[in-house]
């Protein structure tokens, strides 16, 4: 998931020159209520290294730089600067608090990710997704009907997988049938990325915005599915209306065999228990959703224990099929899985530079807010307009800015809306990123992905079709979940 920004390192003569008396806050009294810096020169100045690393991160694809790095380096200065101020003031207890709330939001996020990342990493590592790209593509389906399948497969796998992993498998499937025909590619790369974001956005599993909206308490479990049929709407309404773009033809059907490592039926099994765990550890045990995810990794890691202990004695067919494709003596895979299949090196693997990219985006949002920014914006956004006109607007700034970093600041000014409200926010923040390609992870992998038949451009020409899902998925929201209005 691509974009955003780095910063200028000025002001540290105002750090070195602080005097001593200024740290004397522990002695004095301490306020419980932050300042209003809006209209000082930190929060001027944290406006500006926030939006310079933003833009920076969003250039990742020009600059080669990482998008982690200005994204953390602005949130360390930003929260550098406040804490100037506050030391100053003799107010360092409060400052310290409110950053260690801001991590801790993040750390129960990081750790859900973690592991959800792992039971990819290891599903990957047993051919689980390639297995499935290799029985797609063995079954000789026409463009047409692998335009629909496809985009099917992403909206449901998004539910429990991230939207960029799904989009990356389905792309490659798209990829490999669509050799030679660049028109179908280009279209079913645009279904890919809608299908993915409206997937993710019905499910507390399926994306960034859904699991910060769970894990945050203002939407139950089971109100986020009353968005499924909405979601539906917003990737078959413009599906239905490509489909007469899609070629007729029918491509050449696969050779290969279809292959699956030893366990990985089990993990997948193993990672549907890890899902059903973290449900109830948050609506049976009230404990954060990361603690039932982090005794899932357990299952893992004494599954991969097993695999260990009992690698030489594994001498079944498919072992011996997989020894041949990999053009080595079937007596040596079992040492070769016993040593290669490691939960921690799984870990290892993880997107970090994303998950280092989420930290910058949550503690640099936590840092605004602080300062009393989005107060101001939670002011103007609702209290001074429309509550729905609110949330549709904010779907639209998703297009243009990483809906992750949209829905924490919403979150962040915590209005005082309606589930209803807060359902529509989620539908809108999910599913708005698909207007753009650069608008989701899903489209910017895939742009990367398929180079020269995706592109930013080949996206926007069907922008018209994706806004009237956008539109349609709202209108089916408030026909059918007037309940929780």
């Amino acid at each position: 998931m691509a974009r955003r920004f780095i910063s200028n390192i000025i002001f540290f003569s105002v750090i070195l020159g602080i005097p001593a008396s200024a740290f004397a806050g522990e002695n004095m009294a301490v306020a419980t209520t932050p300042m209003n810096l809006t209209g000082h020169w930190v929060g001027y100045l944290a406006i500006a290294i926030f939006s310079i690393a933003y833009v920076l991160a969003m250039l990742e694809e020009v600059t080669e730089l990482r998008k982690s790095k200005p994204m953390v380096l602005a949130a360390s200065l930003i929260w550098a600067f406040i804490s100037v101020i506050y030391v100053n003031n003799g107010m360092s207890e409060l400052s310290g608090q409110s950053f260690r709330m801001a991590l801790e939001g993040f750390a129960e996020l990081f750790l859900f990710i973690m592991v959800s990342m792992a039971y990819l990493n290891a599903m990957e590592d047993r051919g689980i997704f390639e297995n499935l790209r290799i029985w797609l593509l063995s079954k000789s389906f026409s463009y047409r009907q692998l335009f629909w399948i496809t985009g099917w497969m992403s909206f449901f796998l998004s539910s429990v997988c991230n939207n960029l992993t799904t989009a990356l498998l389905m792309g490659a499937v798209v990829l490999a049938m669509g050799k030679g025909n660049k028109r179908f590619v280009g279209i079913a790369c645009v279904n890919i990325v809608v299908a993915t974001n409206a997937g993710g956005s019905f499910s507390p599993f399926g994306d960034i915005t859904t699991l910060l909206v769970w894990q945050k308490g203002v939407v139950p479990f089971t109100s986020f599915y009353s968005l499924l049929i909405p979601a539906m709407v917003n990737f078959a309404l413009p599906a239905g209306l490509m489909h007469f773009w899609v070629p007729k033809e029918q491509p050449a059907a696969a050779i290969e065999e279809p292959m699956m490592k030893r366990g990985g039926i089990i993990m997948i099994v193993l990672f549907l228990l890890t899902i059903i765990t973290a449900v109830c550890f948050e609506n049976f045990l009230h404990l954060p959703p990361a603690a039932g995810m982090l005794m899932g990794l357990t299952y893992l890691k004494f599954f991969s224990y097993y695999l260990q202990m009992t690698a030489d004695k594994f001498t079944d067919q498919q072992n011996r099929l997989y020894a041949d494709q990999m053009e080595m003596p079937p007596d040596l895979l079992g040492k070769q899985d016993k040593h290669d299949f490691d939960v921690f090196e799984k870990v290892a693997h993880l997107e970090w530079d994303t998950l280092l990219f989420f930290y910058g985006v949550m503690m640099s949002v936590a840092g605004l807010s602080f300062l009393g920014y989005l107060g101001f914006a939670s002011n103007f956004l609702y209290d001074q307009i429309d509550p729905t006109v609110a949330n549709i607007l904010v779907g639209i700034f998703s297009a243009f800015i990483d809906n992750g970093t949209i829905m924490y600041a919403v979150l962040t000014m915590h209005p005082d809306i309606s589930q209803g409200q807060w359902l529509l926010v989620t539908l809108t923040a999910g599913v708005g990123g698909s207007l753009l390609a650069i608008g989701s992870a899903a489209g910017v992998g895939l742009m990367g992905q398929a180079k020269g038949l995706y592109s930013f451009s080949t996206h926007l020409k069907w922008m018209p079709l994706i806004l009237i899902g956008y539109f349609g998925s709202i209108g089916v929201h408030f026909l059918l979940n007037q309940r929780f209005f």
